[in-house]
């Protein structure tokens, strides 16, 4: 298994990946970003998601996508959007070598911590996550609005 930065070229196969996730998740259809507003995000001008992905056999099997989100009290912490392995590959340690670079990037970059979500009815993600000294918070609650 190869660890590395994603590349402008594997933003199709990841993109594969976020509808697989969706289905996963029960929400296809929220999934209405284009490629060509995925690739330009990720690979513009101005990037606004950074990425790592595994690749068996030079396969993209799994990925993990972050941004910066600023906190007026802790300053920039790394905002893990989605830690994705294609369903055939789960359950090998792909998720946790992505978590773990994850760790080592967000303490390369200085940031403060890092944060995400995980929807409460995905026990795997939440056992996951608790192997690594994670912090639940049941205070706060994600809002959105939708344009």
């Amino acid at each position: 298994m190869k660890i590395r930065r994603a590349e402008k070229k594997d933003c199709q196969r990841m993109m594969e990946l976020v509808l697989e996730l969706a289905t996963f998740e029960r929400a296809p259809q929220e999934v209405t970003v284009s490629q060509q507003h995925f690739e330009d995000s990720g690979f513009g001008e101005n990037p606004v998601w950074w990425a790592f992905v595994a690749e068996d056999n030079e396969k993209i099997v799994a990925l993990a996508l972050y941004y910066i989100r600023y906190s007026t009290w802790k300053g920039q912490r790394m905002y893990l959007e989605d830690i994705i392995v294609t369903e055939a590959y789960r359950g090998q340690g792909i998720g946790k070598i992505l978590f773990e670079r994850l760790v080592q990037e967000a303490k390369e970059k200085n940031f403060s911590g890092m944060m995400w979500q995980a929807l409460e009815w995905n026990a795997p993600a939440f056992d996951f996550y608790k192997k690594f000294g994670a912090r639940f918070d049941h205070e706060w609650v994600n809002c959105s609005i939708d344009f």
